[in-house]
C-alpha cells in the first residue's frame, strides 16, 4: 500500500469519527499522484474506510468527462457520466462505484482533497447572507459557489471557477465553500488540511458563537401509549424502528408552528437522501389519545401531498422522531436530523433560513446516484419475516437464554436481553453490537418476580425501538428438594420466578402489542414461554420447579384465549434437559451437583453417573440442544393458526398423547 494510502485512510477516520464534520457516511476524501486517483467509494464511511472502501481510477480516462458532449435531458446525462467515468476505474473486480464527485476531486490540483459537511460550515453556508459573510470571514482567494445541483452540472461550474481562480491568482483555491451543501479543502500534506479546516471552524466562530452545551430531556412515558401504534400507523408491510431525541436544543423548535417552520424543509442533499424532503410536526400533546387523533387526522393528508409516510416527526414537548426499516437507518436520519436542526440554529444568526427550493429538492430527491446512496446506507439481513423485529428474552445473559437472543439476534431481530446479571448482559449486548449491523441489542436489568421491574423493562424497550413484537419468559430457577428438605422461602422464590414472573411478562407485554393491533387488526406478535418437560409430568423431589412449569401451561393456555382477539400468539415451549448450560452443569450449583447431593439419582457415585443417568432416559440419547428449541421458537412466531400450546423438544423423552 503507497504511503499515502493510509494517510488518505488515517484523515478520513479522523474527520469521519466526528459529527461536528460528517453524519451518517457523508463526505469523501481522496488522493492522487501523476497517473491514478484514489477515491472514497460512494455509500462507504469515512470513519470506517479501509484500502477496501477506496476505488482506483484513470486519471488520464477521467478528462474525457470534461471535454465529451452529453444530452441535454438531465437523466440521461447522468448515465452517461456515469458510464465514462466506470470506464475509468482501474479495479472493477472491487465491484465499488466511485463518488459521483470524483471528477471534482480530479480538477482540484491537489494530492489531498478532503470534502466534508461540518455543522458549523453548514450553519453559514444554508444562510441568507452565505456569499458576504464568506468574503468577509476568508477574502476573495476563497472560492464560493452559489448552489448547483450536484453532478455533471455542479462539475462543469466548479471547472469554470477554478479556470478564472487559476488565471487570477496562479493556483487552485485551497478552500472551496459550496451553497447549501459542504466544503471542499485541498492540500498536498493531511497536516495542511487539519490546518486548513481548524482555521476555517476558528473564524467562524469568531462570528457565530458555538452551541455550549445540548442537555437531554428526560422520555416522556406518555410515550409507551402512542409510539407502538405509531410504529405501525407510519410503516409499511414490516414494521420499522422508531428511535427518540429530546434534547435543550431540539426544545426551542418544537413548542409551536412558528418554530417548527424553521426546521420544516431540507437545507442540504444528506437531509434529503436520510430523512426525506417532508416532516410532520404533531402540536396536540397533552394526552395519548389527542396525539393519536392529530396522527389519524394529519397523516392522510400529508401523504395525499407529499405521496410518502413521513420518515421524521416532532411532538410538541416530546421530542423528534424517526421511523425507518432498521435500528440503523433511524439513528442515521436522528442524527441528520437534530444536524439539520444545528444548520438552522447557526443560520438563523447569519441573518436567516435559506432552504434548498423544491426544484433543487426535487432534482436530488429524484437522482439516481442519491437512491444509490440510499440503497447502500441501508444495511439489511437476510431478507427473512423476522428481518429488524424486536424481542425480548428474560434469563438472556447466560447459558440457554443467552443462546436464544444471540440466535434471534443472528436473524436480524433487535434483541432486548433481560437478566439480573447486570456485569454479563451488558457485555454479551456490547458484544453483539460490536457487529456492523442492522439491528441493535440492549442490556436491561430486570427482575421478573418485581412487576415493576418488568414494566420498567417495557418501557425501556419501547423507548429505544418504538413497539415489541416478541417476548420470551425464559428467566427461571430450580431448586431441587423433596418435601422434608424444601423450605417455605425456597418454595416461594421458585414460584415467584417460574410462575409469577411469567405473568408479569405477558401482563406489560401485551399493553403494547395490543396497541399496535389497533391500528392493524391482522397484525400478529408472540408471547412465549420456555417452560420444561417438568412442565409435561411431574419430577421427583422437585416439586417446586414442576409444579411453576405445570401452571404457566395452563397460564399459557389462558393467556391465548384472551389475548387471540388481539392476534397474540400465546405458546409455551417445553424443552428436555439443556445438559451443556450452567442450570445443569456449573460445577458449584448445578443440576447435575444438586442431584447427585440430594440423592435423587439412586446409587450414583458422581455427576458422570448422574449425567448418563438422565441421558439413558431419552430415547434419542442426547440432551436438548439450543438448535432444536430455536426451530420450535421460529415456527411458533411463523405460523398464524396456532395459539395455546406446549411444544415438547425432548428427544421423544416427553410424549403427548
Amino acid at each position: 500500500m503507497k504511503p499515502e494510502i493510509n494517510e488518505l485512510i488515517e484523515i478520513s477516520k479522523y474527520y469521519g469519527a466526528n459529527k461536528e464534520y460528517v453524519i451518517a457516511g457523508g463526505g469523501n476524501t481522496s488522493f492522487k499522484d501523476e497517473q491514478t486517483i484514489w477515491i472514497k467509494a460512494s455509500g462507504q464511511s469515512l470513519a470506517e474506510l479501509t484500502e477496501d472502501g477506496l476505488v482506483a481510477l484513470s486519471r488520464e480516462k477521467l478528462h474525457v468527462i470534461s471535454s465529451n458532449i452529453y444530452s441535454d435531458d438531465p437523466a440521461a446525462r447522468e448515465e452517461q457520466v456515469k458510464a465514462d467515468m466506470f470506464l475509468s476505474i482501474l479495479d472493477p473486480w472491487k465491484n465499488k462505484r466511485p463518488s459521483v464527485e470524483t471528477s471534482l476531486h480530479e480538477i482540484i490540483q491537489y494530492k489531498f482533497i478532503v470534502h466534508l459537511h461540518p455543522t458549523l460550515i453548514n450553519g453559514l453556508l444554508c444562510s441568507r447572507n452565505a456569499k458576504s459573510l464568506t468574503h468577509k470571514l476568508f477574502g476573495e482567494s476563497v472560492l464560493f459557489v452559489p448552489y448547483t445541483d450536484p453532478g455533471y452540472i455542479l462539475f462543469k461550474k466548479l471547472e469554470s471557477e477554478i479556470t478564472l481562480c487559476r488565471e487570477k491568482f496562479s493556483r487552485d483555491p485551497q478552500i472551496i465553500f459550496l451553497e447549501n451543501h459542504g466544503s471542499f479543502v485541498g492540500a498536498d500534506t493531511i497536516e495542511e488540511i487539519k490546518k486548513i479546516y481548524n482555521d476555517i471552524i476558528q473564524k467562524i466562530e469568531e462570528q457565530i458563537p458555538p452551541i455550549s452545551e445540548i442537555t437531554p430531556l428526560p422520555y416522556n412515558p406518555l410515550l409507551n401509549k402512542v409510539l407502538p401504534g405509531l410504529r405501525i400507523l407510519l410503516s409499511g408491510e414490516q414494521p420499522g424502528v422508531i428511535r427518540f431525541r429530546n434534547n435543550s436544543l431540539i426544545a426551542n423548535f418544537y413548542q409551536n408552528q412558528q418554530e417548527f417552520h424553521k426546521i420544516s424543509l431540507p437545507l442540504t442533499p444528506d437531509i434529503i437522501v436520510y430523512c426525506k424532503t417532508r416532516y410532520l410536526y404533531i402540536e396536540q400533546s397533552s394526552t395519548a389519545e389527542k396525539i393519536l387523533d392529530s396522527f389519524h387526522h394529519q397523516l392522510p393528508r400529508f401523504v395525499s401531498e407529499y405521496g410518502f409516510l413521513p420518515k421524521v416527526f416532532i411532538i410538541k414537548d416530546m421530542g423528534v422522531f424517526a421511523i425507518a426499516e432498521s435500528w440503523a437507518s433511524a439513528e442515521a436520519c436522528l442524527d441528520v436530523y437534530e444536524e439539520l436542526i444545528k444548520i438552522s440554529y447557526y443560520a438563523s444568526l447569519c441573518g436567516g433560513i435559506k432552504f434548498l427550493t423544491p426544484e433543487q429538492v426535487s432534482f436530488i430527491d429524484q437522482w439516481e446516484v442519491e437512491n444509490y446512496r440510499r440503497k447502500v446506507s441501508q444495511i439489511t439481513g437476510s431478507g427473512n419475516k423476522l428481518n429488524n423485529k424486536i424481542a425480548i428474552v428474560t434469563g438472556g445473559a447466560q447459558g440457554f437464554g443467552a443462546g436464544i437472543a444471540e440466535a434471534l439476534f443472528s436473524l436480524n431481530l433487535n434483541v432486548v436481553i433481560a437478566d439480573l446479571n447486570e456485569e454479563t448482559g451488558n457485555s454479551f449486548a456490547s458484544g453483539l453490537t460490536s457487529k456492523k449491523t442492522s439491528n441493535k441489542a440492549i442490556f436491561v436489568k430486570t427482575d421478573v418476580s418485581d412487576p415493576v421491574s418488568v414494566k420498567d423493562l417495557i418501557i425501556e424497550t419501547v423507548k429505544e425501538f418504538g413497539g415489541l413484537d416478541i417476548i420470551i419468559s425464559n428467566a427461571g430457577v430450580l431448586r431441587a428438594g423433596s418435601l422434608d428438605d424444601m423450605d417455605p422461602e425456597t418454595f416461594s422464590m421458585t414460584t415467584n420466578v417460574n410462575y409469577n414472573g411469567y405473568v408479569h411478562c405477558a401482563k406489560y407485554a401485551s399493553d403494547v402489542m395490543k396497541l399496535q393491533n389497533r391500528e392493524n387488526p391482522d397484525f400478529f406478535t408472540d408471547i412465549i414461554q420456555i417452560n420444561s418437560k417438568s412442565g409435561l409430568r411431574g419430577s421427583n423431589r422437585n416439586f417446586a420447579y414442576a409444579g411453576a412449569k405445570f401452571g404457566g401451561i395452563g397460564l399459557t393456555q389462558s393467556f391465548a384465549m384472551e389475548l387471540a382477539p388481539f392476534r397474540i400468539k400465546v405458546n409455551s415451549i417445553c424443552p428436555g434437559n439443556f445438559y451443556e448450560g450452567p442450570l445443569w452443569s456449573d460445577p458449584h450449583n448445578g443440576l447435575f451437583v444438586q442431584y447427585l447431593k440430594t440423592g435423587k439419582v439412586p446409587g450414583a457415585k458422581s455427576i458422570e453417573e448422574v449425567r448418563k443417568f438422565y441421558e439413558d432416559q431419552v430415547p434419542m440419547k442426547r440432551g436438548c440442544k439450543l438448535g432444536d428449541v430455536m426451530k420450535a421458537l421460529l415456527y411458533i412466531v411463523d405460523q398464524e393458526y396456532e395459539t395455546g400450546q406446549a411444544v415438547p423438544v425432548t428427544g421423544g423423552q416427553v410424549m403427548l398423547g
